[in-house]
């Protein structure tokens, strides 16, 4: 790696990704790693210029706090420590340090670069992309999301024709979602795209599940084996491309954080994997990631485009996924984003999507007595997808949404504004 880099590690801190994402901001490449690191695990890491020891409340694990390997204090690294009582550093602090403060630890003690750029990570992430595949074949998992399209856009410069990608509709993809990735990527650009329309067969492996993180391994484990199918009907194939990016492992959890959700690139994978992974992004965050693609010259449309989670519309049909529940939320997803545009905020606001919930309500349609399944529309800004605040809508746009979901889509007779911020709520509901 060509970048200098700060060590990050995790003793429990809820601040880490905030922490890491200032030193970045300084210029300075950082990543987070498990408190447990060992002095040679540490050296092993390249260009590191210092560490810091982030205390928080998850700091105490089965009754206990947690700390560091005692040899680490002696490995030469300038430290800092944040509420880390006992900590044998020079630097420490109650709280995360003013700008400054972290300034002059990063460029006065540590001597660091201001060397962290998307040209840089572009460069280190080619040269250990040819490293790691040599001449073989490279199968991408291509759902048309930034993450995935900047990715294909990566391993394309890397390795060119090594290159297949596949895009699987699991039958829980937004309306004409597929169709759009079969335009873009395989009429448009070219590229070597296989399509697999799968969509019976993720939905009875689904049928009565209702836990989401069970819905979330399902459809992690069955993505890996129709990719391995597919790989079957292939010579060379021995790398899996995905699209993980930062947050997925933050919010997966570590040794000593705790696990907000698992996510299906993260937690999802089979044991019995039969590939080895090709993550490029898994140290970016969201916005990074956007950064990356207009540097790799894809258009501003792709990379600015409504995130999507890879669970799909399976996260979004709350509980045991039902057909009716699913072609609802779907409907309703289009009309929201049609009116989004209409009205501008498709450009304003970071990610929109309406949720149908496992249950009904009464209502009236037609001067009778109905029971139907309410409609939820969720609309966030985020810049790293770790906070979020809720967007405030102009009522008539809210009106004309509610009453063309109320006539338009079936078995539906509610509409509901989601209000609550991450935190104490996650962006999406499962």
């Amino acid at each position: 790696m060509k970048q200098d880099m700060i060590v990050i590690l995790d003793l429990g801190s809820t601040r880490n990704p905030e922490l890491a994402r200032e030193i970045r901001d300084l210029g300075v490449y950082s990543e987070i790693y498990p408190h447990d690191i060992t002095v040679d695990e540490l050296k092993a890491l390249e260009n590191v210029k210092g560490v810091v020891l982030n205390g928080g409340e998850n700091r105490v694990v089965d009754g206990a706090p947690v700390d560091i390997d005692a040899d680490l204090y002696g490995c030469g690294l300038p430290m800092m420590a944040v509420d880390h009582p006992g900590a044998k550093c020079e630097l420490v602090y109650d709280a995360l340090p003013e700008k400054e403060a972290l300034k002059s630890f990063v460029f006065d003690t540590c001597k660091a670069e201001a060397n962290w750029n998307m040209k840089n990570f572009i460069e280190d992430q080619v040269e250990l992309i040819r490293r790691q595949v040599g001449e073989k074949k490279v199968l991408l998992a291509l759902s048309g999301g930034v993450d995935s399209s900047v990715v294909a856009a990566l391993l394309l410069k890397a390795i060119g024709s090594q290159l297949v990608c596949v895009h699987v509709n699991h039958g829980l993809m937004r309306k004409g979602e597929s169709e759009s990735v079969i335009e873009v990527f395989k009429n448009q650009l070219n590229a070597n795209l296989v399509y697999v329309d799968a969509t019976d067969r993720f939905l009875g492996k689904l049928e009565g599940v209702a836990d989401p993180e069970q819905k979330r391994k399902i459809i992690g484990a069955e993505f890996i084996r129709v990719f391995e199918e597919e790989a079957r009907k292939l010579d060379g194939i021995e790398f899996l491309g995905q699209g993980t990016i930062y947050p997925d492992i933050i919010e997966s959890g570590t040794k000593t954080a705790k696990m907000v959700k698992s996510h299906h690139n993260v937690g999802g994978l089979p044991e019995d994997l039969q590939f080895e992974l090709v993550e490029p992004l898994k140290q970016l965050f969201k916005d990074e990631v956007r950064a990356c693609g207009i540097e790799l010259g894809l258009p501003g449309g792709m990379v600015y485009r409504q995130p999507f989670p890879g669970p799909g519309l399976g996260v979004r049909c709350l509980g045991a996924i039902t057909r009716d529940r699913l072609e609802a939320v779907r409907e309703a997803d289009a009309i929201l984003r049609e009116e989004f545009e209409r009205a501008g905020l498709d450009k304003k606001v970071w990610q929109y999507f309406t949720v149908v919930p496992d249950f009904k309500s009464v209502g009236v349609k037609n001067n009778a007595r109905c029971f139907e399944y309410p409609v939820i529309i969720r609309a966030v800004n985020t810049v790293d997808a770790m906070t979020a605040t809720i967007e405030q809508l102009d009522w008539p746009v809210l009106l004309k949404i509610t009453d063309r979901i109320m006539n338009e889509v079936a078995n539906v007779n509610r509409v509901c504004y989601d209000l609550s911020p991450k935190p104490t709520a996650t962006i999406e509901w499962e």
